[in-house]
C-alpha cells in the first residue's frame, strides 16, 4: 500500500472519532437553546456518519502537505478540494444547507475565504519559525 494512502488512513482513523463528538456538543447547545428542539433517529444517525466522515477527511488531508515531491499548487489543490466536496456533500446531506445553487455559492465564497485566511496565516508561521531556526543554526 502506497505510504501516503497509508499515513491518510491512519490519520483519519485516528481523529475521525472527534467529529462525532462535535456533533454531539453542538447538539446539545442546541436542545438547551432552542424549546422543543428534536430530532429523527435518521438525522441523528446521519450526523454522526457525516461528521465522522469530516474529521477522518480533513485529519487524513493534512498528508497531502508533506508529499515533498508535489509542488505547493498542487498539495493546496488537493487538499482544499478534498475538503471543499466533503463539507459541502456532508452539509447538503444533513440539510445543514439548502440544495440552492445561491447558498451554495455563498458557502463556496466563505469556504475559500476562510481556508485563504487559515493557510495565509499557517504559512507566514512556518516561514517565521524557519527563518528563527535557519539563523540560530547559523
Amino acid at each position: 500500500m502506497n505510504i501516503y494512502l497509508k499515513s491518510f488512513l491512519h490519520r483519519g482513523l485516528l481523529f475521525g472519532g472527534f467529529g462525532p463528538i462535535v456533533v454531539g456538543i453542538v447538539y446539545l447547545v442546541l436542545e438547551k437553546s432552542i424549546e422543543n428542539f428534536s430530532l429523527s433517529g435518521t438525522q441523528v444517525c446521519l450526523a454522526i456518519a457525516s461528521s465522522y466522515l469530516l474529521a477522518f477527511v480533513q485529519a487524513g488531508a493534512s498528508i497531502f502537505n508533506q508529499i515533498e515531491h508535489w509542488s505547493l499548487p498542487k498539495s493546496l489543490f488537493c487538499h482544499f478540494g478534498s475538503l471543499y466536496l466533503t463539507y459541502v456533500l456532508c452539509y447538503i446531506l444533513n440539510s445543514w444547507i439548502p440544495f440552492k445553487y445561491e447558498v451554495i455559492l455563498i458557502f463556496t465564497a466563505i469556504f475559500v475565504a476562510v481556508y485563504f485566511v487559515i493557510w495565509t496565516v499557517v504559512y507566514f508561521s512556518v516561514k517565521t519559525a524557519s527563518r528563527k531556526m535557519n539563523t540560530k543554526l547559523g
